[in-house]
């Protein structure tokens, strides 16, 4: 090893990341509210950045102040119904105003419900309660009792356990086979281990099978109901329409904002000192920077989804069921970019066509081969085909993953392995053969 001090020069070719560099590849990955918050960030920050945004409109007092008073007449009675005006402490508490209590109980009870998950089960100790309010903890135990009669039925449970068993007894309070299967073989009885329950207790396994199905009508969740949550709302950033000579995609920017140069701002302190026209000169740049990668980031997206469209035309048309294999790294190699630019361009972003509005990522489906050298499928057929076999299969005999196998070689000409079907019928929520069979 030479370890002698000296100087030479050495050629090398590297990508250095520049701050610009960074943010434009961020950019390319923002959805549009995400790029929304961005600008409105850098307008902080630039003084010379405007925005202009084609969806606020300058309000005119004469016409509004009257267009107003039109639309307070007449509300739109969908909304109404879609408004949920009651909390869940609201909810529970007017059923209290019938039932003769003490000022006491009242008082517990409204502590207890502050006790409420968003999913309704009751989540704290009845001693530190009965501790904290200085009163018995058999009071507090008869002020839970009380919660748990009030509706949703299993409101106030503690596990889900007993919020099954509050719901039963609700239903049928003469059903002692449910609330024995309940109470003492809840775990074996949710994982199908229904011989031994059945041995146990001497009961057919079409009763507990009947029980089951039941159970499944159930709510875990008694309290979700009344949670409010604020709606989301999609803004696509394409537009897919049929015309006479296919289809046509358009760029949605309308729920952009727009930037724009504040010349007046730069003409009034250009001549100022020299520090001060520096920071301009930066701002400029800056401005000019946000231009043209906002165009970048807009001509990256047309030619993805541009892509996309043209290689699923057939699915855009028919359905999702048509999907053919597609891979990020095939339109990469087509369009003559690196695989994370395509990764990062659909991130986010949603394309509204002729049968819905759906994520860009939804299009992007791995290569199933088929018996056929020449022909292959896309893990969204093998999945749709997965579970139109489950839905024709005989209950009685349900098919395992290796039937399912045998049956997609001989009757469609796919060729997957066992342990694929598994992990596709997992990701479509399908139970096992073993957890799917019915009892006559």
């Amino acid at each position: 090893m030479n370890l002698k001090a000296g100087l030479w020069q050495q050629q090398t070719l590297k990508l250095a990341m520049t701050q610009e560099l960074s943010q434009a590849i961020a950019l390319l990955q923002y959805s549009a509210q995400e790029l929304t918050a961005f600008l409105e960030d850098k307008v902080l920050e630039n003084p010379l950045m405007q925005l202009e945004n084609s969806t606020v409109k300058p309000m005119n007092p004469l016409i509004d102040r009257n267009r107003r008073k039109h639309q307070k007449e007449e509300k739109n009675w969908i909304e109404q119904i879609a408004e949920r005006p009651f909390s869940l402490e609201e909810h529970l508490l007017s059923q209290l105003k019938i039932t003769n209590l003490s000022t006491e109980q009242l008082k517990v009870i409204r502590h207890l419900i502050l006790h409420l998950d968003e999913n309704g089960y009751f989540s704290g100790d009845l001693n530190e309660i009965a501790e904290s309010l200085l009163v018995e903890v058999e009071l507090v135990e008869d002020c839970l009792a009380v919660i748990q009669t009030l509706e949703p039925a299993g409101i106030g449970a503690r596990n889900l356990q007993e919020c099954l068993l509050m719901q039963l007894y609700y239903q049928n309070p003469n059903n002692e086979l449910a609330q024995t299967i309940i109470t003492h073989y809840f775990v074996p009885f949710a994982e199908k281990k229904w011989r031994q329950i059945s041995k146990e207790l001497q009961v057919t396994l079409k009763e507990i099978q009947d029980l089951f199905d039941q159970v499944q009508l159930l709510n875990p969740k008694p309290g979700a109901f009344l949670r409010e949550e604020a709606p989301s709302y999609i803004i696509p950033d394409a537009i897919v329409e049929r015309t006479a000579a296919g289809l046509e995609v358009r760029m949605f920017d309308d729920s952009l904002p727009r930037i724009s140069f504040n010349e007046s701002y730069f003409k009034k302190f250009k001549d100022q000192d020299q520090q001060v026209s520096k920071f301009l000169q930066d701002k400029v740049q800056d401005y000019h920077w946000i231009l043209k990668a906002i165009e970048q980031r807009r001509e990256t997206l047309t030619r993805v989804i541009s892509k996309i469209v043209e290689k699923q035309t057939v699915c855009l048309l028919k359905g999702m069921q048509y999907l053919v294999p597609m891979t990020m790294k095939e339109i990469a190699m087509e369009l003559d970019i690196h695989e994370s630019t395509v990764s990062r361009a659909v991130r986010e972003k949603y394309i509204q066509t002729p049968l819905g509005t759906f994520p860009l990522k939804s299009f992007f489906t791995s290569t199933i081969q088929t018996v056929t050298d020449e022909e292959s499928t896309s893990s969204t057929q093998v999945k749709n085909e997965i579970s139109h076999l489950i839905e024709q299969e005989n209950k009685e005999k349900p098919l395992s993953d290796q039937d399912i196998v045998g049956l997609l070689k001989e009757n469609k000409g796919i060729v997957v392995s066992r342990r694929t079907i598994a992990k596709y019928r997992e990701q479509l929520g399908i139970q096992s053969s073993s957890k799917r069979k019915r009892f006559k």
